[in-house]
């Protein structure tokens, strides 16, 4: 199957508009940041550091220090598609951050979107 052209899209240019999706509602830079940090396991400083040197999607996902195996229990439709049924590995990992950062503009608690139980 062919390469996504999301795949080699760098995150920082996509993580502006996480972050204005998440003012828009109300919502802060910081609890966007809390969710990258919880779904790949980064700190502040590295998460900050992946961002200024471009990564691409393909490569953040692929070499995250600590992919939270709690992300399993995301689940639902983003962009018209079941989570449960993306098998492409990269894809559901990008979807899955889609899916985290639209529960933080539908208002959800940072408790419910980090699956904390």
């Amino acid at each position: 199957m062919a390469k996504h052209r999301i795949y080699s899209t760098s995150v920082s240019s996509v993580y502006p508009h996480y972050v204005a999706k998440a003012e828009k509602k109300g919502r802060t830079k910081a609890e966007v940041d809390e969710i990258f940090r919880w779904l790949s396991g980064h700190s502040q400083k590295s998460l900050d550091d992946t961002l200024a040197k471009g990564t691409s999607f393909e490569d953040f996902f692929a070499h995250a220090p600590r992919m939270n195996p709690s992300r399993s229990l995301i689940t639902g439709v983003i962009c018209g598609v079941r989570l449960e049924e993306i098998e492409e590995t990269i894809m559901r990992e990008i979807r899955y951050l889609d899916k985290l950062i639209d529960e933080l503009a539908k208002g959800k608690t940072m408790e419910k979107i980090l699956r904390t139980p």
